[in-house]
């Protein structure tokens, strides 16, 4: 029976790199010059900190267009609620999504049920299988999803016939 995966994966090598081309462009930034700003990168998260608001969106910025620049799209990004750090300074935690929440998985096999194709989805983990008897369905639900705005970032996997 034919079938494929909807997962949600972000290359974290790509990631790397536009959190180092977001560091080199901070440290040649005349607006920059002076400033205590810095941006690390963590397990699945990005710490951006900053001087001051004006600088902390300005940041957030110049890592989105890195971020697009590489393929990776803003939304695998989920930027956390900016709060008060040390000697007045503001940090902003930014997640990256690995995998597909619960939530966005019950949304997915919403849409799938509602399109009233001939195909079966389920639930596995972080990622969510489509399975169905004719492959022109499947790709027709591939063209679905791509078209509905769903906040979160997909890839089709292991398409299998």
């Amino acid at each position: 029976m034919p079938s494929f995966d909807i997962v949600s994966k972000v290359d974290m090598q790509e990631v790397d790199n536009a959190v180092n081309q977001t560091i080199k462009e901070i440290s040649q930034r005349y607006d920059f010059k002076g400033s205590k700003s810095e941006v690390t990168l963590e397990k699945d998260s990005i710490k951006i900190l900053a001087d001051d608001d004006m600088r902390l969106k300005a940041i957030a910025d110049i890592l989105q267009s890195k971020f697009f620049k590489r393929g990776i799209s803003p939304k695998a990004l989920t930027f956390g609620k900016a709060e008060p750090a040390s000697g007045s300074m503001i940090r902003q935690i930014v997640t990256i999504q690995q995998g597909i929440s619960k939530e966005k998985a019950k949304d997915i096999g919403q849409v799938i049920k509602e399109s009233k194709l001939k195909v079966q989805s389920q639930i596995q983990d972080d990622q969510v299988r489509v399975t169905g008897k004719n492959i022109d369905d499947l790709q027709e639900v591939i063209k679905l999803l791509k078209a509905k705005d769903l906040d979160v970032e997909m890839q089709f996997v292991n398409f299998r016939s």
